[in-house]
């Protein structure tokens, strides 16, 4: 469902998913989960597009989270709230299953469903003002295990419960001594910093990217439910791959290689 609230552009293998809903810190509303998910499987599909970079305009904020101003059209009565998380977790659970990286570009604001999005995501950048927050305590609202998970397994339980038990803000450099961002940088270079980020990991081997992202998301498995085949059949296809050639051949020649992604 096309939403002027969702912007998606592609460029030099990278493609760029922004929440446009500025007059309201970019809170996320069920259109914009819509056309998120839609915006999201075309990234997937597209084998051009090697990395993925998530963020919001207007320069105030990533995502606030939900809309509260459509909670009591999209949440109010039984039939709506069942919707509005069935949709929700399926956007989750596609922006964690992205088969290419995905990086958070955070400036402002990253509350409630804002911090969801971006511990969902592979990499978090964000700026000395970035602020985050999962406000639920004051809200009344409970979160399950599956919105609670991506959140314990990057910061680890006794930083999630802080976050959870106090619906208190975060700021940039708590979140970065948590390990909820990777990176905090002057406002003025975050979209340099991400850019060369991207830029960096779409020009290496596509199937190498990939391999480590399966294998990454594995080793946070239990050890009955990890795929090791499905690892095993990744690093194969590398190794079988033309890209791993022209890697040796790069590699010898002493100039830059020209990854395919076969």
């Amino acid at each position: 469902m096309p939403s002027d609230k969702m912007i998606s552009r592609t460029q030099d293998g990278v493609g760029w998913m922004v929440f446009n809903n500025p007059e309201r810190h970019n809170a996320i509303s069920l259109e914009m989960w819509e056309a998120a998910l839609e915006i999201m499987q075309g990234f997937a599909a597209d084998p051009s597009v090697r990395v993925m970079v998530l963020t919001g305009s207007g320069g105030k904020a990533f995502a606030s989270g939900a809309d509260i101003s459509k909670f009591k059209d999209e949440r109010q009565e039984a039939a709506a709230v069942a919707h509005y998380q069935t949709l929700t977790q399926k956007a989750y659970e596609t922006l964690q299953g992205m088969p290419i990286p995905t990086i958070a570009m955070v400036r402002g604001y990253c509350i409630g469903g804002g911090t969801a999005v971006a511990v969902c995501c592979d990499l978090r950048i964000c700026t000395e003002n970035a602020k985050f927050g999962v406000p639920a305590a004051k809200l009344g609202l409970g979160y399950g295990l599956n919105r609670a998970m991506p959140l314990v397994d990057l910061v680890g339980p006794a930083f999630a419960k802080e976050m959870f038990f106090t619906g208190r803000q975060f700021d940039a450099r708590e979140a970065e001594r948590m390990g909820l961002v990777n990176r905090v940088v002057a406002d003025d270079q975050l979209e340099s910093t991400v850019e060369e980020l991207a830029r960096t990991i779409a020009a290496n081997a596509p199937l190498t990217v990939r391999c480590a992202k399966l294998v990454v998301g594995e080793a946070l498995k239990d050890a009955s439910r990890r795929d090791v085949p499905a690892t095993e059949r990744a690093v194969e296809a590398c190794f079988k791959s033309n890209d791993y050639r022209e890697g040796q051949a790069a590699f010898m020649e002493k100039r830059k290689p020209k990854f395919t992604g076969t």
